[in-house]
């Protein structure tokens, strides 16, 4: 049974949404144990609320709560509050994972603070010089997300750093989302081998020696939806403006179908007979799908998911670190870190 330890007192939502995911994870998801971090008359209150699904959950031994006497908000300074509040949910949770009680780590909570404890607590892979947030987002093939990395953990970045990110990424999309070879893509604002800033253009031929890793080259923004790339490295500043600059155009379209949809009633007729093409693209373009970003490069398998974070996002979440895990995510990056590093000193 995989065990995930899942920080109950993390996002906006929390602890409302955040054990309701809980429990319909441990109620649907074979093979799979919830535990929740956290305050603990408050985490009881919400399971309260589910008193048959709960019930089954603990008598299948699927559900089970670790008290935290802290919480860590969203508003805190990450590296100084992870140190400050020892018994806070997220460094509780962190710790059952260093500890071989649990498999893996989900929280809704601050990402520079998951990615502080993580760091802390269970420190970095052999090789690894820095840990990377990778973003899950979709693209026009429906069975071919795309990993964005890093999306925010390192703001400046070295040529060496890009290069694990993207084997890194590699690992994941092959063990994860089954690709057998991973196409790799360097940001930049040109396809070009001579376009780009100074990082992209050291990292370009460091990446076309990596062995593990199968490198098309420089990719442009307009090429990360488009379904044909499965791993596009960058520093984290450009990442996360990426990821975030998608994330509002998602909303924006929406707001404006909604808008232009009901001007008038010949519009909204037409509406009403394309609600299912709405439905149906609203389902792949719904971030909650896609289970969360995982934190790449420390010895176990930790997943962040958004601050604003649904049941139905934290029930992804707990699915991806459960895939995450029973893939030995880690093991395979510790051998192809390793395999990279032996081949550059035989250089």
């Amino acid at each position: 049974m995989t065990r995930i330890a899942l920080d109950a007192m993390g996002g906006d939502n929390a602890p409302v949404e955040i054990v309701r995911g809980g429990v319909e994870a441990a109620e649907k998801l074979e093979d799979v144990k919830v535990i929740l971090v956290g305050i603990q008359a408050q985490i009881e209150a919400e399971l309260a609320k589910y008193p048959k699904a709960v019930e089954t959950a603990r008598k299948a031994g699927r559900l089970e709560v670790v008290p935290a006497s802290e919480v860590l908000e969203m508003d805190d300074e990450p590296a100084k509050s992870v140190r400050a509040k020892k018994d806070c949910s997220i460094n509780v949770a962190m710790r059952l994972v260093k500890d071989g009680k649990a498999d893996a780590f989900v929280s809704a909570g601050n990402s520079g603070a998951v990615s502080a404890s993580a760091i802390f607590n269970l420190g970095r892979i052999r090789g690894v010089h820095r840990p990377a947030i990778a973003a899950v987002l979709p693209t026009r093939r429906p069975i071919r997300p795309l990993l964005l990395l890093d999306a925010g953990a390192n703001m400046d970045c070295h040529a060496d750093w890009l290069v694990q990110f993207a084997i890194m990424g590699s690992v994941y999309s092959r063990a994860v989302f089954k690709r057998t070879k991973p196409l790799v893509g360097l940001l930049s604002i040109g396809t070009e081998d001579c376009k780009g800033n100074e990082l992209s253009k050291e990292t370009f031929p460091l990446l076309k020696e990596v062995k593990t890793i199968d490198f098309r080259g420089n990719v442009e923004g307009h090429d990360v939806f488009q379904g044909q790339t499965d791993v596009v490295v960058c520093d984290g500043f450009v990442g996360n403006v990426v990821l975030k600059t998608a994330e509002s155009l998602a909303h924006a379209v929406g707001y404006f179908l909604k808008r232009e949809c009901f001007r008038g009633v010949t519009r909204i007729l037409g509406a009403m007979l394309l609600k299912g093409v709405f439905k149906s693209l609203k389902q792949q373009l719904d971030p909650d799908i896609y289970g969360g970003a995982p934190l790449l490069g420390v010895p176990g398998a930790v997943i962040i998911t958004h601050g604003s974070s649904t049941h139905k996002a934290i029930f992804y979440a707990v699915k991806a670190g459960a895939n995450a895990a029973r893939n030995d995510v880690t093991g395979l990056i510790a051998r192809d870190i390793a395999e990279y590093e032996a081949n550059r000193k035989t250089l």
